[in-house]
């Protein structure tokens, strides 16, 4: 060993490839023996100098069995050699049949569909951008994937962009109405209007063939009133319910336009059978040229608010029908909540490009949500909604005075447009409401709102919706 340690480095290397090349034609008892005293010279080299150990990697690389080395080093674990400027790893052996390809293209859709490319030597790490073109807001989600051949042995480490992961919702997304099917999966209604509108609902291929649902070259879906100038009895309108059916549940709408001015009355809500006992939503609602949405709750016996503060209740909207929601005790008032944006109903609503309302339906109670265009969360874009982040609702009804589970059972959503009716009729001569403050008797010289609806067609051309999507989810 001192003749080892002490020998120039070119002739110990020489010798010993000589040695180890006689030996090998007479025995294979040195051939075994002398790779492990030069392995010790290496082993020691390594920890003596860097350069030395690099000499002595490439000089061995020859004399000793590959299979050695890498079953003395591995270990489970990468051996990393020092290296000026960076480092190299080498990745264990696979010895699981794995042909080094991976699983390319899968992980539940996230980065799937980038290009992908392997050489020898090389690992190659891609980061791959996903934006969501809906608009808006964008949302924009960064994935990062490794690839690498199955003779990959080195790499250079290179830096990424990160991003703050989205926490996971605790929605599942279960029916996505929009686009071109967007009426798939809702029934035309077609019975006599239960609020007594002057209007006929009509079934799914006359409201098509009388130009009054459909889908615009933007996607959206379209539900109208009819515009003939005069008419002797009733308008054509159109009024759907969800096929399915939910208990608790995140319903988004996201519309553009919804219909607009006197003696229009529409609506987007939820209800359940055996009305008032399976309760009603109203989560977008309200009469002629109003411009602050009404949210209201109808119930059976024994549903009330806890309070009038908005600072208890965590909502902006301001309640103005009382607290009480049986809809018997209130000659079917209910407890409504009146929005104070004046971008969340009518004409406010359409000229903003519209907006996403979120009604969830869960143990805490009932909350709705509006997010004018322009203010939607990002995770409600990417499909992921978090109600916690979203702040105070517009309306809120908690669980403390009004279970959610007891009072309201087996929704559909609902959309309709009637006019005139219980409550369009009834308030026609009223004013002093945001957005109504003179009657739309003073407004329209005509004294009654069926008058004014059957011979002012001209006037329903703004009594329409425009929809983007509704989705309803549920909990995970």
């Amino acid at each position: 060993m001192r003749l080892l340690n002490s020998a120039p480095l070119c002739l110990l290397l020489l010798v010993l490839q000589i040695t180890t090349e006689t030996s090998a034609t007479q025995s294979h008892a040195p051939r075994r023996t002398l790779p492990r005293l030069v392995k010790r010279a290496h082993d020691s080299a390594v920890r003596k100098t860097h350069s030395l150990a690099r000499d002595l990697r490439v000089a061995f690389n020859g004399v000793l069995p590959r299979a050695e080395v890498l079953e003395n080093n591995w270990a489970g674990r990468p051996v990393v050699y020092c290296k000026a400027g960076s480092q190299q790893v080498l990745q264990p052996p696979n010895n699981d049949g794995d042909d080094g390809k991976g699983n390319e293209g899968s992980g539940a859709g996230e980065g799937s569909g980038g290009n992908s490319t392997s050489g020898a030597g090389t690992t190659t790490t891609r980061s791959t951008t996903r934006v969501n073109t809906s608009n808006p807001p964008t949302s924009t989600r960064t994935t990062t994937r490794s690839t690498s051949s199955s003779s990959t042995q080195a790499s250079s480490t290179t830096s990424q962009p990160t991003s703050t992961p989205r926490p996971e919702s605790p929605w599942k997304l279960v029916n996505n109405y929009q686009g071109n099917t967007f009426f798939q999966g809702w029934d035309f209604f077609t019975g006599d209007d239960p609020t007594h509108g002057i209007v006929d609902f009509l079934d799914e291929g006359a409201a098509r063939s009388n130009g009054l649902a459909e889908t615009n070259s933007a996607g959206n879906a379209i539900m109208r009133v009819e515009t003939t100038p005069t008419v002797s009895g009733n308008r054509k309108s159109v009024r759907i319910t969800t096929q399915a059916q939910f208990n608790g549940g995140l319903v988004l709408l996201d519309a553009v336009h919804m219909p607009v001015g006197c003696g229009t009355w529409p609506a987007f809500w939820t209800n359940g059978p055996n009305w008032p006992n399976g309760g009603e939503i109203d989560i977008l609602e309200g009469v002629h040229d109003y411009e602050r949405n009404q949210a209201t709750l109808h119930t059976s016996t024994g549903c009330t608010l806890l309070s009038t503060d908005q600072n208890t209740l965590a909502i902006s909207g301001t309640v103005v029908a009382g607290t009480n929601c049986d809809a018997t005790a209130t000659s079917n008032q209910g407890c409504g909540i009146r929005a104070s944006s004046a971008a969340s109903y009518g004409k406010g609503f359409n000229q903003n490009g519209g907006g996403v309302y979120a009604m969830k339906w869960d143990a805490t109670g009932i909350a709705i949500y509006f997010f004018p265009r322009g203010s939607i969360p990002d995770d409600i874009a990417a499909n992921a909604p978090t109600p916690e982040s979203w702040g105070a609702a517009q309306a809120r009804w908690p669980a403390a005075s009004c279970d959610p589970f007891k009072f309201f059972n087996s929704h559909h959503a609902i959309f309709d447009t009637t006019l005139c009716g219980d409550w369009a009729g009834g308030v026609w001569n009223a004013g002093g409401i945001p957005g109504q403050e003179e009657s739309c008797a003073q407004r329209t010289g005509i004294s009654t709102c069926e008058e004014f609806v059957r011979t002012r067609g001209s006037s329903m051309q703004e009594a329409y919706w425009e929809v983007r999507s509704v989705q309803i989810y549920q909990e995970r």
